[in-house]
């Protein structure tokens, strides 16, 4: 477990804020940041989720305030920190953790369909960091970590929507790193890898198939866990990641550097059966002649 951050004058404890933390990936985080001594906050358009996860953090121990907001708008968003201000006085941690996608091949893709998920992921993530900031710049050791993916830097085909609105949260995040480090502020980024949750399972992993597929371009060779993901948010938001501020961090298993040729050469091993350089005209060379 990570050291507990220290509180204020008066033994009042840190405040993290995680967007979409009833559910999935954000009820996960929740639980570790409650185990370090934090007091919550849960924010989610769904009360049904907030409800939901609200009961499992509180069996967990925390102090949770559930807050029904849609991220997408900014007065809500303005609110929802008011409502913090009001209730702790404080925030410590901003974890920018809503989301929406689904998969639709581009040139099938809706003007609804584009505003839906970068108004969600990218617009919020600018709305809630924003109103945040008075109260972070106030804390003694302020973070926000943004939850992206491996094709905000590489490509996301079938998920343009969400391929352009997590780019411009990476590009959001390293420069508010730079922006707000003179306020102590660090901002980083947490990219997960595939991983099974209600949500994901019900837009995204909708097969045997799919799974399979995916599985196969993980080097790891497996899906991960929500609770690997929060292991990650959890260090960089504590102590320990002091210095570290405009990162990306993957949580993938390795797969946004991708499996190459690997799986087309023979097995190696003991027998030593495996080839120790490529052959002439292979890809091998790493300059595609």
């Amino acid at each position: 477990m990570s050291k507990k951050p220290s509180g204020r004058a008066g033994g009042s404890k840190p405040v993290a804020l995680i967007t979409g933390g009833g559910t999935g990936l954000g009820r996960a985080i929740g639980t570790l940041l409650a185990e370090d001594g934090y007091d919550l906050v849960i924010a989610s358009r769904s009360v049904d989720h907030l409800r939901e996860g609200g009961r499992a953090l509180r069996a967990k121990g925390a102090r949770v305030t559930e807050l029904p907001v849609d991220v997408r708008d900014p007065d809500q968003v303005d609110r929802l920190l008011e409502a913090v201000r009001g209730s702790y006085g404080r925030l410590d941690v901003l974890v920018n953790n809503a989301a929406g996608n689904f998969a639709q091949p581009a040139e099938k893709l809706s003007p609804n369909g584009w505003r839906a998920v970068v108004g969600i992921v990218l617009d919020g993530t600018f709305f809630c960091s924003r109103a945040a900031f008075p109260l972070l710049r106030r804390a003694p050791a302020p973070s926000i970590v943004n939850i992206v993916a491996s094709y905000a830097w590489m490509a996301g085909p079938g998920t343009a929507h969400s391929a352009a609105a997590k780019a411009g949260v990476l590009a959001l995040t390293r420069t508010l790193a730079v922006e707000w480090a003179r306020f102590g502020i660090r901002v980083n980024a947490v990219s997960p890898g595939p991983v099974h949750t209600d949500a994901t399972d019900r837009q995204l992993w909708v097969s045997d198939e799919i799974v399979r597929a995916i599985t196969d371009d993980v080097p790891l060779g497996r899906f991960g866990t929500p609770e690997e993901i929060a292991q990650a948010v959890r260090f960089l938001v504590s102590s320990k990641a002091s210095y570290i501020t405009g990162q990306v961090l993957a949580v993938d298993g390795g797969q946004w550097l991708g499996k190459g040729a690997l799986h087309l050469l023979p097995p190696s091993g003991p027998e030593g059966k495996g080839r120790d350089r490529p052959a002439s005209g292979s890809a091998g060379s790493g300059n595609g002649g």
